[in-house]
């Protein structure tokens, strides 16, 4: 009987992370049979319903252990929603221990993948002699940036990047971005801050593994991923006015200092042969880091049955591309003003649409690791529900908190966008489709308030 080979997987809490790890995990096995796939996933609290459905679910060569709950007390008050899952994956470590010493006595355990905010797993990885690969559930250019945010960190002296440097470019990517809409712990937070300091060192930790599996595609990032892979660039900081310039117009308030950083990192001596034997003998010489594209890779069926009957019902009796379709992600909610400025947006435009509604909450991710227990439908504007009772159709347009699954599931199925980022990384995704690959467009939230209105909302429909 052939031999089985096992692997481990760690992804860090919330759906956003374990599903696509899942769905990677479901196509390595497929066309390895020889393969088994064990993951081992930390948690703050019980696995919610959602959870326990995608688990349930795996085929015969996918197993899952949860580990121990990590005690919610345990963690600082307060904290950003990427130090709340590295600090879960950081406590969960002597559990995960154990289970890796388990499994790894009774297969033949060879090779460790983890989510980039379980970095400090790698730490046990080492000892084990395992491979060790980072799964990034987010695209190329923003894994571009996170490569590239050491040597910017290095670059600065101000406590807030955006002080000092105003756009960043990537390599293979013509688009500059805006500091503001880099992910949360670089823009919301100081680099003196636990934060900014746990997201750095997720970044730093990239050097440190095998490869990285990414969940995109080279038809879609081909430029960026090409740059990555040749590793001929080189990480600069091209500013309009020099240092010497800077220092004299700190006094003058009514000039703006203005820079750039140049995304021209130099990486590792290029490695094109991706193999696991390659990858041995470069480590024994220098270390180099491979980079998998092996998107895209999205989920392919609904996990609630019920719903999916009735929706789809619904929207088979439709037109072809007279929907919009609202849904911001696993865990986005909006405000309750914003909401009611959406509803009513909706019912200016005229359109057909299909939207997951959640209850309102001032949190833009309030309900990342926990579920809703209010009727979300209670806290739409009053007598709305009758008056577009009968909108629905088939799927022509997405409106989308930008997280990268979704991104991806409109890119695959052709569907334009209306970008609508809440937190983490989604600003930049949203970058991303509005200005690099222009599928989407960007609702202009108003000056005063931040919310978007009703006629912005039904001028982008």
């Amino acid at each position: 009987m052939e031999k089985k080979t096992y692997i481990a997987m760690v992804p860090c809490p919330g759906l956003s992370h374990l599903i696509p790890l899942v769905e990677f995990a479901k196509r390595l096995v497929l066309q390895h049979h020889d393969f088994q796939v064990t993951l081992l996933i930390p948690t703050l609290g019980p696995p919610t319903p959602s959870t326990k459905a995608i688990l349930n679910t795996l085929p015969p060569n996918i197993d899952s252990t949860i580990l121990p709950l990590v005690n919610l007390q345990d963690l600082p008050h307060n904290i950003h929603l990427a130090t709340q899952m590295k600090l879960t994956v950081k406590h969960s470590l002597p559990f995960l221990h154990q289970a890796l010493t388990s499994l790894s006595s009774r297969t033949h355990l060879v090779a460790f993948i983890c989510d980039l905010f379980s970095s400090d797993a790698l730490t046990i990885t080492k000892q084990f002699n395992l491979m060790s690969y980072f799964f990034s559930t987010s695209g190329a250019i923003s894994l571009s940036f996170c490569l590239s945010l050491p040597q910017l960190d290095k670059s600065v002296t101000s406590e807030f990047i955006m002080d000092t440097i105003k756009t960043v470019n990537f390599p293979g990517c013509g688009v500059p971005f805006h500091v503001k809409d880099l992910p949360d712990p670089v823009v919301l937070y100081g680099r003196s801050s636990e934060t900014y300091k746990a997201f750095l060192r997720v970044c730093q930790a990239l050097s440190l593994v095998d490869g990285v599996i990414l969940n995109t595609f080279t038809d879609l990032e081909e430029d960026v991923i090409r740059a990555m892979e040749e590793n001929q660039q080189k990480w600069s900081l091209t500013e309009e006015i020099s240092l010497s310039q800077r220092d004299n117009l700190k006094s003058e308030s009514s000039l703006k200092e203005v820079s750039t950083f140049n995304s021209q990192e130099c990486f590792e001596e290029n490695c094109p042969q991706k193999t696991i034997e390659d990858s041995e003998k470069a480590k024994a010489d220098s270390h180099c880091v491979y980079y998998y594209p092996v998107g895209p890779i999205i989920q392919t069926e609904s996990r609630s049955k019920q719903n999916e009957s009735k929706c789809i019902a619904w929207l088979q009796n439709q037109p072809q591309k007279s929907v919009l379709f609202i849904s911001f992600g696993s865990g986005g909610t909006l405000s309750h003003d914003q909401l009611n400025e959406i509803a009513f947006g909706l019912e200016l435009s005229g359109h057909k649409f299909l939207w997951v509604v959640r209850a309102p909450n001032q949190v833009s991710c309030s309900t990342y690791f926990v579920g809703q227990k209010d009727d979300p439908l209670e806290y739409l504007p009053c007598g709305f529900l009758g008056r577009v009772k009968g909108i629905g159709g088939s799927t022509g347009g997405f409106l989308t908190h930008s997280g990268w699954s979704s991104v991806l599931e409109g890119v695959v199925h052709g569907v334009p966008m209306i970008a609508w980022p809440l937190f983490a990384e989604q600003r930049m995704n949203a970058t991303t489709v509005s200005d690099v690959f222009k599928v989407a467009v960007r609702p202009k939230a108003d000056d005063g308030s931040g919310i978007v209105k009703k006629e912005e909302v039904a001028r982008v429909i």
